[in-house]
């Protein structure tokens, strides 16, 4: 699309400092706990930013132990290996010649996963071994579906593990999916890695899984450049990941190894960062909430609603304001592997010229998370809808009716907003106005 070619845009120009879909606020303390690291010499993987972040985030949430580590990825791999040597008494696997468990500690076993997420939620059970069996979403939330989670125990009921994120900062239906595995006597890692601060029934997200994990990635709602932290309730399991999170040594005066270790743990330099970030945390959810509203108030007039959540049980951290066009409302638009290409039609639009107008003002805006189970990479995998398997539905032979993939249906009609908590009033207004033109 060029905005010099295109009348509905005349008059808007671009923003001369970009507007990010959300990055990293600082506001000064980092700085104070990051020279403490350097002054002190404290600037590998312990020291006192460690421990106070790790204290930190257990009383804030509500969990009794925290292990801060490189990334939420890296948190949720560790979990993936709690989680299978308590279910299958092994964390490195199947036996092999050399001892070292190659096949991975899930090997040869199915993992519900949620579907609509990235791909750092599923990928660690595949570093194990493991096999992703992906649940689809529903609309209430975007989160993983209850329904098809009932689905997926029916048709897989020695599955033992589920895998659960809460999608751009808002809770899932975690009761219903808590009280699924418990009936099923699976085990529940919760990827709260986009819901920090947000809580469900009163509880902070992070505190419902057996395992749990929340992110510090440079886009989150409090940031450390990188991090994640993983959270359990047991002493014991919090001193192994630690372990495995420094290379598994054992206690030696030597470098002795005894089973397979990683360099995920976080960096005390690192660690100042988020320590510094931590005060704002309620600050940030509150600009986020208010980023929400208004878009949610300027765009009432279109064809159009924001990522929902149940107000009567669940409160955000609204980490992404996103929206979702009515169908009717969908103008003509098609996408291959790497590409996209749509028409414009009088009173509809799409994601992708939305995404374009936004990008030609400079404004960065996202498609919503493509679901696993579209993916190159995973299209083998099971994948369980509520009304069953979602795989091989259609018949050439036979008028049946459409199977609802939900997942599929809210990445053909959903989009990331500019999210940022730098962005003003004002420049915000232009983006709405923008969005009212691909309309007209």
């Amino acid at each position: 699309m060029d905005l010099k070619l295109d009348s509905r845009f005349e008059g808007i120009k671009p923003f001369e400092d970009k507007i990010w879909l959300s990055s990293p606020t600082m506001h000064g303390e980092e700085l104070r706990y990051m020279t403490e690291a350097y002054e002190t010499n404290w600037m590998s993987t312990v020291g006192e930013n460690i421990n106070e972040l790790e204290r930190m985030v257990c009383e804030r949430i509500g969990t009794p132990y925290g292990v801060a580590l490189s990334s939420g990825t890296a948190a949720i791999h560790l979990a993936v290996k709690l989680a299978a040597k308590r279910l299958y008494g092994s964390s490195s696997g199947v036996s092999t010649p050399d001892g070292l468990g190659k096949g991975g500690s899930l090997y040869g076993r199915r993992v519900f996963c949620s579907d609509m997420t990235f791909d750092a939620t599923v990928n660690p059970v595949v570093y194990e071994g493991g096999e992703p069996v992906f649940i689809d979403t529903e609309y209430d939330t975007w989160n993983m579906s209850p329904d098809a989670l009932e689905r997926a125990f029916a048709l897989y009921p020695d599955v033992k593990l589920v895998v659960m994120a809460h999608l751009y900062g808002t809770p899932g239906k975690i009761d219903e999916i808590r009280e699924i595995c418990t009936v099923n006597g699976a085990l529940l890692i919760e990827d709260a890695a986009e819901s920090f601060g947000a809580t469900y029934h009163g509880k902070q997200t992070g505190t419902f899984g057996d395992y749990s994990v929340i992110s510090f990635n440079g886009n989150k709602i409090i940031t450390g450049s990188s991090g994640g932290m993983l959270l359990c309730s047991s002493q014991g399991e919090a001193d192994k990941a630690r372990k495995w999170s420094t290379q598994s040594r054992e206690a030696a005066s030597w470098y002795q190894h005894e089973e397979l270790g990683y360099n995920y743990r976080m960096s005390n330099v690192i660690a100042g960062v988020v320590r510094g970030q931590f005060a704002h945390l309620s600050e940030h959810i509150e600009q986020k909430k208010k980023i929400y509203e208004r878009y949610k108030e300027g765009l009432k007039r279109l064809p159009v609603r924001m990522n929902p959540f149940d107000e009567s049980c669940s409160k955000p951290n609204f980490w992404l304001s996103c929206l979702l066009i009515d169908e009717d409302a969908m103008c003509e638009s098609v996408r291959s592997e790497n590409r996209s290409s749509y028409r414009s039609e009088k009173g509809k639009s799409c994601p992708d010229e939305i995404l374009e107008a936004l990008g030609n003002i400079n404004a960065e805006g996202r498609p919503v998370w493509k679901p696993m189970h579209m993916q190159p990479v995973y299209r083998s995998h099971g994948f369980v809808t509520a009304d069953g398997n979602g795989r091989a539905k259609s018949n050439a032979y036979i008028k049946e009716k459409k199977t609802v993939d939900i997942g599929a249906d809210i990445f053909r009609r959903g989009l990331c907003l500019p999210s940022d908590n730098k962005m003003t009033e004002g420049q915000q207004e232009v983006i709405i106005e923008m969005i009212h033109r691909c309309f007209q």
